[in-house]
């Protein structure tokens, strides 16, 4: 390599798709355990109107249905994200018809 090769990692341009494939990734990853970490914040402070040692059968199912539609919405968002980035190109060419 000359003088002027940016050193090897600096910009993710040139990066091999596995690499650029790994950070998705990870970055995916670090975004699923911040959701839990909400999910479970907000989980709890909904359901947990009296901490104890264990949970009593209302909190559970009110756990339950609290963390699977946080899942669903999570899952909604994400879902619509992609279409949105997906039809993003579409969309700007429908619209210079």
């Amino acid at each position: 390599g000359t003088a002027m090769d940016p050193p090897s990692g600096a910009g993710l341009g040139g990066a091999d798709p596995q690499l650029q494939r790994f950070i998705e990734v990870e970055t995916q990853k670090q975004r699923f355990q911040q959701l839990v970490h909400q999910m479970t914040e907000l989980c709890w402070e909904k359901c947990m109107d009296k901490p104890g040692p264990k949970l009593d059968s209302r909190a559970e199912t009110c756990f339950v249905n609290c963390v699977e539609r946080f899942i669903d919405t999570s899952q909604f968002i994400l879902n619509r994200l992609e279409q949105t980035q997906k039809s993003k190109s579409a969309f700007s060419e429908s619209l210079s018809d």
